[in-house]
């Protein structure tokens, strides 16, 4: 122990940190070292240690880190001393350390008060001695740092090809090793003990990386036991504890600064975590290297998806910039904006609304054209095809890295690790099975059952149902708010207010419902975590799966029901004039401009996707860890001593690596990425600058993130895997369903089908001279309901008679009037067909382009089959060389019988002493 009262980073409290390294054994055996297992920081701490990285030895390298608050007396200090496991060497100085334990003499400071009995510190710190010793027995070295400073908390002509596009690509490569293109790959296998005579061993200590040695450590760690005090898990059920506070691997070393020492990290931060960088590749096998292969997958994936939004950018470019040329050639827009037509059309609310020209929309209706054209339609059907390539390419990419990275026989290990219960599944179980004791019941293979987890789960049902629907009442809310404001403004005196008053409202409503969803996307996912916590499911792996499915839901509803509102329901059940639907006495549906609701929805869809991504995405993912970091820092400058800065240069590894953010998981940043996925798929034929918008947020989320995980969170445990998991299946399920609601919107929220339909039976010339007029239908003033007539039936200067409104209804003079028309069934069948044509096309296509593509690339198959043969062939040849071995040693010994037959006895078979052992002589004992 060691005192450190000067240094200290914050003042004085009753809580302490103490640090516990952790060393993987030195040798591939697993044998535990004769040296010391335990030691003190010895009173310089840090001449030898390399800022934490090693041990006190200087030798042996700090895999895992084990934190833990301690609680002691007031005004007591402490001192220094380097001891040994089982020290107990006369003349050694006194030392006060953590609380006696039960059965064991600890000295005190001299002159010092016995601190008071604490049952709970006690408790724990019993259960860290026993698991500390089981971890000794495992075979780890432990060394315990007790110095104290107070916190708050990547042959020919295709050879040549290739060569040409290394050297065009080469600029944007990385400058790492690992991202070298290799000629060859060693054959690997899993390591195993009874096989290290097959590895290369001259350099152990590096034959195992840092995140491998971790991981081996961290596995230790999960399965020593704790079973005096009656927990049968390891260090998962003492951090849920407290028993522990924290338990990470080191980073490999600082990042920058002067005389930083050149490390993996290092090379990270400069060739892939800062935003100079943005047009390089990602070094996707260094990532993996230092993260594990769960992280590397994330950001390759995440690399592929960006790559795949190029050409959706580039189209989508061109789509918009064909509606950009034609919307001066548009003649539906033209018709409009013509005010010798004069098309005086009716009120937009009951009396505070009045007559308005049709021509007062021109510039909504030119705007819907950048989006509402033929080539709409074209983009949709790219756009899912597109979806279907990304998908195929990235299980071709995925493929390849799994046998890049020696994962195609993960799966016996994969289901191992799945089923490792969790900390708080053997806390409940271990709760039931005290209770069957208590009733004198057999309490063989406790575990939970339905009926147990009854309650949790018809919570979850509740709370999904009642999140949804106070997402659908925001939304209400929010309607109500449009129709308010429109009849407030159309009140106002100023003839530039009354002009804009569409606009003003949508643009309004809109920035609340971004509010809205962005503050509920917060709570939905503290609301999704604590319903998956209250499951209590088994492992994690599954805990995780139920996490992201409910999460998911939660923040699918919340993102796109604003959206799908304008898409689906907006101005569908407005009603007519004289006999129109409200929503509360006099408020009235709302209805859509008369070019179409699809403008109105790519406002809504292009301000709630870029607000997500600017504020949620991005200033909160970098504006909240900085001012986090900025507090700390001014808090610890304010309250330490003048000899702070001193201290901070000379902190330790962990001590840094302390203070980072935990590493909370994947999920927040899949989620993230996968509504964005779905904003660029589900709508984008109304909204064709969605893939551009993306790849360039996406350009910088990857280097947000990845400047995330060098420089603010703590080194994640390395963890295996060969896919994406569940993310793949819900991309695919929003591919399929981006089909059917682009079908939809195509259909049914542009003016698509009327036009065709117009065009090919009803046109007299060949033309869509005269859409627009057929479009509308005509209503007598004189039959509006008693007190819905405008206050002020002379505003345009003349009075009308006839209004006009968007729907196919027959005429004033009909005998059926403002019935619907037969215009109106014959565009709903041609809407129907179309939805019908367009989905099963659609889905056929996508589903050729994932047969035609197959999901291993032809070379990587046939790389894995020839690895194989020469894995087999390896062995067998081994096996020979073991048969060969074993008949000379027997030959051997069969003439060294011979002589000796002549004067003694012969042995019996089962009577051989003096040989040398069989496995002395062959590595390790294969025989």
């Amino acid at each position: 122990m060691r005192v450190n009262e000067k240094y200290s980073t914050l003042p004085a409290e009753d809580r302490s940190v103490h640090i516990i390294n952790i060393c993987a054994i030195e040798d591939i055996g697993y044998l535990p070292s004769e040296g010391t297992l335990l030691n003190s920081l010895s009173v310089d701490p840090d001449a030898e240690c390399k800022y934490g990285l090693y041990f006190r030895d200087g030798k042996r390298k700090v895999d895992y880190i084990l934190v833990y608050h301690h609680k002691r007396a007031s005004g007591s200090r402490t001192l220094a001393r380097r001891v040994q496991h089982g020290d107990t060497a006369p003349g050694a100085r006194s030392v006060k350390q953590d609380h006696p334990l039960p059965g064991k003499d600890r000295p005190l400071e001299a002159g010092s008060p016995e601190p008071p009995m604490d049952y709970h510190e006690d408790d724990k710190q019993f259960r860290r001695d026993e698991y500390e010793g089981n971890l000794l027995e495992a075979g780890l070295e432990l060394e315990r740092d007790e110095d104290m400073y107070h916190i708050n908390e990547t042959r020919g002509l295709l050879k040549k090809i290739n060569s040409v596009l290394q050297k065009i690509t080469d600029p944007i490569q990385p400058r790492v090793a690992e991202h070298r293109p290799q000629a060859m790959k060693r054959l690997s296998y899993p390591f195993s003990r009874e096989k290290q005579h097959l590895f290369d061993l001259s350099d152990k200590d590096s034959f195992f990386d840092s995140k491998t040695r971790s991981t081996i450590v961290y596995e230790i760690l999960k399965r020593t036991t704790c079973t005096k005090a009656k927990y049968s898990m390891g260090i998962t059920s003492l951090l849920a504890n407290g028993v522990y506070s924290a338990a990470y691997p080191l980073h490999d070393g600082d990042y920058e600064g002067e005389n930083v020492e050149f490390n993996d990290r290092k090379l990270l931060y400069e060739e892939w975590a800062r935003y100079g960088v943005f047009y390089k590749y990602q070094p996707i096998d260094l990532i993996r290297k230092y993260f594990g292969e769960k992280i590397g997958l994330y950001f390759a994936w995440l690399g592929v998806y960006t790559q795949m939004l190029i050409p959706a950018s580039v189209v989508g470019i061109i789509v918009f910039l064909y509606g950009c040329a034609t919307v001066d050639e548009n003649i539906p827009s033209m018709e409009m904006c013509d005010q010798r037509h004069n098309i005086t059309m009716c009120p937009l609310c009951d009396k505070t609304c009045s007559y308005w020209k049709m021509s007062s929309a021109c510039a909504t209706a030119r705007a819907s054209h950048l989006f509402d054209n033929p080539a709409t339609v074209f983009f949709s059907v790219f756009m899912a095809l597109w979806a279907a390539t990304f998908m195929e390419h990235w299980k071709r990419k995925q493929m390849r890295l799994n046998y890049l990275w020696d994962l195609t026989g993960f799966e016996e290990e994969e289901e191992a690790v799945k089923d490792h219960p969790r900390a708080e599944y053997e806390a409940r179980v271990l709760e039931k099975s005290l209770r069957k004791e208590s009733k004198n019941k057999e309490t063989d293979k406790v575990k939970l059952t339905w009926r147990d987890r009854f309650p949790a789960y018809f919570t979850n049902l509740v709370s999904i149902i009642f999140m949804i629907a106070v997402t659908f009442a925001i939304v209400l809310g929010v309607i109500i708010y449009r129709i308010s404001t429109a009849a407030a403004l159309a009140m106002n005196s100023s003839p530039s207010v009354r002009s804009n008053i569409r606009v003003t409202v949508t643009a309004t409503a809109v920035v609340i419902n971004l509010v809205v969803i962005i503050l509920l996307d917060e709570v939905y996912g503290c609301i999704a975590r604590w319903l998956t916590k209250i499951e209590v499911p088994k492992t994690e792996k599954s805990f995780e799966e139920r996490l992201i499915f409910k999460a998911f839901l939660l923040k699918f509803v919340n993102s796109y029901t604003p959206i799908f509102y304008v898409a689906f329901f907006k101005g569908r059940f407005v009603g007519r004039p004289g006999d129109y639907v409200y929503i509360f006495r006099s408020f009235r549906m709302e209805e859509c401009a008369p070019g179409g609701c699809l403008m109105e929805l790519c406002i809504q869809l292009s301000i709630i996707m870029l607000g997500k991504q600017l504020i949620q995405n991005n200033l909160f993912e970098i504006g909240i860890p900085k001012m986090k970091k900025l507090i700390r820092h001014l808090k610890l400058k304010r309250q330490s001593p003048p000899e702070y800065e001193e201290h901070v240069k000379r902190k330790q590894r962990y001590e840094v690596d302390y203070n980072l953010e935990p590493f909370a998981g994947l999920t927040p940043e899949y989620m993230e990425m996968i509504i964005q996925f779905g904003f660029v798929t589900l709508f984008v034929a109304s909204f064709p600058l969605a893939p551009l918008f993306a790849l360039l947020n996406n350009i910088i989320e990857i280097r947000l993130d990845a400047k995330k995980f060098i420089t603010e969170l703590r080194r994640p445990v390395a963890v295996r895997a060969k896919d994406i998991g569940i993310w793949y299946n819900i991309l695919r399920g929003v591919g399929k369903l981006a089909v059917i609601i682009n079908a939809f919107v195509i259909s049914f929220t542009s003016d698509f089908i009327p036009r065709l339909v117009y065009l090919y039976m009803y046109s007299q010339n060949g033309t869509m001279h005269g859409f627009v007029n057929h479009t509308l239908s005509s209503f007598n003033v004189s039959d509006f309901q008693n007190g819905t007539a405008p206050n002020d039936p002379l505003d345009l200067g003349y009075e009308v008679q006839i209004c006009r409104y968007k729907d196919y209804r027959e005429p004033p003079w009909s005998e059926h009037k403002y019935d619907i028309s037969k215009d109106f069934w014959a565009v709903l069948a041609a809407r129907l067909a179309f939805v019908i044509v367009f989905q099963n096309l659609v889905m056929f296509m996508s589903d050729f382009v994932d047969w035609v593509i197959p999901d291993i690339p032809k070379d990587i198959s046939q790389q894995i089959h020839k690895e194989k043969v020469l894995m087999v062939e390896l062995f067998m040849r081994e096996e020979q060389g073991k048969l060969q071995l074993l008949d000379t040693w027997m030959e051997k010994e069969r003439k060294k019988d011979k002589p000796s037959n002549n004067h003694s006895p012969r042995a019996g078979p089962d009577n051989l002493d003096g040989g040398p052992a069989p496995d002395r002589a062959y590595h390790g004992g294969v025989l």
